[in-house]
């Protein structure tokens, strides 16, 4: 009797450790790691989380890079997810959607996918509206990374991309570093060197909701856009090289305004956009320690900074969004229902020779900078 009574005390302890290991592996923000663990082509993949000592947590996945999810701190000190995507690789993997991820090789548009090099016309395959997106159906944000963890609060994501990869030339290897700073930001730092002149433009595609409820809108959210100007589009999304000042427009955002404020106004621009989905021509000159925009949340009171070196930044509401996709917790992504904030070049800069370069040559290595900074008020 005293023998089964001590074989039920281990067994009881066993399973109250295997319970507790069983909460400990969990993330701040709920997602399990274990179901990020697959093998795509024979590569592995993982979730790795972040932390810094103010108690904000970033978690990623080396499958394109995504963020999956970003916990800061509201306004009352408690802590909420404020970016889309899902709890698991098998729905990043099946959904079609760049929620967090790496975008490469080229950011944003490149007219009907063809550009001109040294006297060298490329042609790239076409996903959207007859143009080239986001590097293509076989861009960054679909490659899996290798990846390091240095520390707590740094991951290291390297990817060699080879030469004619989505129709691109040169090899290339790029460098990108997620870092949770102490100031409750989180920095992204790329860098890539060429073995041939090609183009680059890299860039996060976050979506967030500062209200750290993923189930509403974004409407009522004010935001800040440190821009006099933006480059308009055709019915394809498609610039063509015009860049048109922001004053009189229901793109002037250089006082903070509601996302919905001016949304659903009577411009070619917004019809054309399905709403805001715009490059922006930032009036910050490179310099990355000036506020680029900024986002606030009358319901959480979390405001969002945004800093960066690149000359644009692209500024969309979740048009496409509505509700079909089911992310983290089963829940239905509304419409508008995010923000992005992409850092970059401008959309098809190779075809517009007027517009920054977005040229990188065996001379030197390309860097770009993006800062998203979190505080509350």
């Amino acid at each position: 009797m005293k023998q089964s009574l001590l074989l039920f005390a281990a067994a009881a302890i066993l399973a109250s450790c295997a319970k507790q290991n069983d909460t400990t592996a969990l993330t701040g923000s709920g997602l399990d790691p274990q179901k990020f663990v697959t093998e795509i082509n024979g590569k592995p993949t993982a979730l790795y989380t972040l932390k810094n000592n103010a108690g904000m947590e970033a978690c990623i996945t080396n499958y394109g890079g995504r963020v999956v999810s970003l916990m800061v701190p509201d306004k009352d000190g408690v802590m909420r997810d404020v970016v889309l995507g899902h709890d698991n690789i098998d729905d990043y993997i099946n959904i079609d959607g760049n929620f967090g991820a790496l975008i490469g090789r080229y950011g944003n548009r490149i007219d009907h996918g063809r550009f001109t090099l040294n006297d060298s016309v490329y042609q790239l395959p076409v996903n959207n509206y007859g143009h080239s997106l986001h590097g293509g159906p076989t861009g960054f944000h679909h490659a899996l990374w290798e990846a390091t963890q240095p520390n707590d609060s740094t991951l290291r994501l390297t990817l060699f991309s080879p030469d004619g990869d989505a129709g691109y030339p040169g090899n290339i290897n790029v460098s990108v570093v997620y870092s949770l700073r102490p100031d409750n930001a989180l920095a992204i730092n790329y860098e890539a060197t060429t073995d041939r002149p090609t183009i680059l433009n890299l860039t996060n595609h976050s979506y967030f909701n500062i209200s750290g409820d993923l189930s509403t809108d974004i409407l009522d959210q004010d935001v800040y856009i440190n821009a006099d100007a933006f480059t308009p589009i055709d019915s394809t999304f498609m610039t063509d090289g015009e860049i048109r000042a922001v004053d009189g427009t229901p793109f002037d955002f250089r006082q903070p305004k509601q996302v919905g404020r001016d949304i659903e106004a009577d411009d070619l621009q917004l019809r054309n956009g399905l709403g805001y989905d715009h490059n922006f021509v930032l009036n910050t000159h490179g310099d990355s320690t000036a506020v680029a925009a900024r986002v606030h949340s009358p319901a959480s009171g979390i405001v969002m900074e945004v800093y960066t070196d690149e000359p644009g930044l692209q500024f969309y509401v979740g048009n496409f969004l509505d509700s079909t996709v089911k992310g983290k917790n089963a829940i239905a992504y509304p419409y508008r229902g995010a923000i992005v904030m992409e850092t970059q070049h401008y959309p098809n800069s190779p075809n517009i020779p007027q517009w920054p370069s977005t040229v990188i040559t065996p001379d030197s290595t390309y860097h770009s900078t993006c800062i998203y900074r979190f505080t509350t008020e």
